[in-house]
């Protein structure tokens, strides 16, 4: 067998040279047995003996892709391979098949007839010597991929735990051709770094306007806003820079309400790792149904995200529906200072029968209240003073009132009206442009479901007109996020700035549990789900 084997590489490389391409390296027959064409096995090899790349680098999922690349393109894609920084790539495997993906998305926007998208700037590149100086002096590490170029992630001999939520900061309007050379240097004055990462844009070689940067704790997050927010990083170009939170936490829309939590985690699980709780909220009708949506909670942004794509792609069923997927919405979460004020609770599981009278009846017993509203399942107690209700939580939390257990908390002050507009609208355009992907999915939901929210008029409490968006064109509203008008829509669901979540990253409760803002009837209480139901 091995001779053999020498046999046919002797024959090959007398092939080769034949054709003038020189001597063929051990491994290019490995790349024909692997069922690999003979030219890009060729090309393949020729990038072997450049040194760029060895055979040992490349796993099953890059030869396969190749394998079922057009030739032409395959050759291509190895071309642009050839001539790429690969310096800092630790993962060239993955490497090659971003440009792979790449590729296939600059030839199906051509065949669609897209235009390619432009670079507004040249793109030259980072100041290798800067970054070459940069990683000498702190010990880091830098690991590029088409998608991003990320730094450090643990610091050398970080002997401390992973920094939480908190502790990282979303930094936009970045200049299109600015590298982590100009950036490490302008966060390090803030704090230690534990990573950078710098979103790139594979289609057009610059960066997309926006990154990540993690710091070691809160303060040094919260030092980089105060420090470089509005800062003047070149002349006329202002970035901004603001606290990131990772969401764990996923929507899913239209699944049967007919079913429990343990059905849905044990389903769910099915379908990705990492899940580890499924909520739910009850049919104000039937507290036996669910609403028929649900939060699913991973244990990392990481397993969020691996679920939303499996969960997404329109061609998983639960129970024979049709799901909608999304990321949970962020609810912003007050500071202890606000909350310490407030005198209001918020009353949820109530049953149809639990009367406003019946609930001031109950809560009177711990002090003077003034007023009670009852929406739906859940209801806000006014007290006179915050002492009679601390105690009415207390003493009341986890009671039965009708013929439910209730739940009982302090209601958090209302959020500002125009940024919660904004999130609405967001997931209006995501929620129509996800059923224009797939326009089977319409016909398989009911109209009151959330999932059709988009497509029914929501009406916040005190506004005089319903929350309607029309489609405007490419799905524009409002003001653009500071990325420099690119986004990349894993990142900006996944990551909501402070100014939407406050000092928190509490995602997707039901309902928004808000406290009065003055006295102005009805605008005090807002239902997020009001429609969903």
């Amino acid at each position: 067998m091995a001779e053999g084997n020498g046999e046919l590489l002797d024959d090959i490389n007398q092939k080769a040279d034949d054709r003038g391409d020189g001597e063929r390296t051990e491994d290019y027959p490995k790349l024909l047995e692997y069922g690999l064409d003979k030219k890009v096995a060729g090309k393949l090899d020729e990038i072997y003996k450049t040194g760029k790349l060895a055979h040992a680098e490349l796993d099953e999922r890059a030869l396969d892709a190749l394998k079922e690349f057009p030739v032409e393109g395959a050759l291509n894609v190895l071309g642009q391979f050839l001539e790429s920084n690969l310096e800092h790539v630790s993962n060239k495997s993955a490497y090659l098949c971003g440009v792979m993906k790449t590729y296939r998305q600059k030839s199906r926007a051509s065949q669609q007839g897209v235009p390619a998208p432009a670079t507004a700037v040249q793109v030259k590149g980072p100041d290798e010597d800067k970054i070459k100086k940069i990683l000498e002096r702190t010990g880091y590490t830098l690991d590029v991929t088409t998608g991003q170029r990320k730094y450090g992630g643990p610091p050398p001999d970080w002997e401390g735990n992973v920094p939480g939520n908190g502790c990282e900061v979303f930094c936009g309007k970045i200049p299109k051709d600015m590298y982590e050379d100009e950036l490490i240097p302008l966060f390090e004055n803030c704090g230690t770094i534990w990573d950078l990462r710098l979103m790139m844009d594979p289609m057009t070689g610059t960066n997309r306007g926006y990154a990540f940067v993690t710091f070691t704790n809160r303060d040094a997050a919260v030092n980089a806003v105060r420090q470089l927010n509005d800062f003047e990083i070149r002349k006329g170009k202002k970035i901004g820079v603001t606290i990131s939170f990772n969401n764990h936490r996923l929507f899913v829309g239209n699944i049967p309400k007919n079913r429990d939590r343990d059905e849905l985690i044990e389903e769910f699980s099915k379908h990705a790792p990492g899940l580890y709780e499924v909520i739910i909220y009850s049919s104000p009708d039937d507290k036996k149904k669910n609403r028929g949506f649900c939060f699913l909670e991973y244990e990392s942004h990481k397993a969020a995200s691996l679920a939303k794509r499996r969960l997404g792609t329109g061609r998983i069923k639960v129970w024979g529906c049709d799901i909608i997927v999304d990321w949970a919405d962020p609810q912003e979460e007050p500071d202890e200072q606000t909350m310490s004020k407030v005198k209001v609770l918020y009353v949820r599981n109530l049953t149809q029968d639990v009367t406003e009278e019946k609930l001031k009846e109950q809560f009177e017993q711990y002090g003077k209240v003034e007023r009670v509203k009852k929406i739906k399942d859940y209801a806000f107690i006014h007290f006179e003073d915050r002492d009679s209700a601390v105690e009415a939580m207390r003493g009341l939390n986890g009671k039965e009132i009708g013929a439910s257990n209730i739940e009982v908390s302090l209601a958090k002050p209302p959020s500002d009206k125009k940024k919660k507009e904004e999130i609405l609208r967001a997931r209006e355009r995501r929620m129509m442009q996800m059923m224009q992907a797939r326009p089977g999915l319409v016909g398989n939901l009911s109209p009151t479901h959330p999932s059709m929210m988009s497509l029914t008029p929501m009406r916040l409490p005190g506004a005089r007109m319903p929350l309607r968006t029309p489609i405007p064109r490419e799905y524009v509203v409002g003001k653009r996020k500071f990325d420099g008008g690119h986004q990349n829509p894993a990142d900006v669901k996944r990551r909501y700035p402070s100014g939407l979540i406050g000092n928190g990253g509490s995602w997707g409760s039901l309902p928004l549990p808000q406290q009065p803002l003055g006295t102005n009837g009805e605008q005090w209480y807002m239902d997020t789900f009001s429609a969903w139901s």
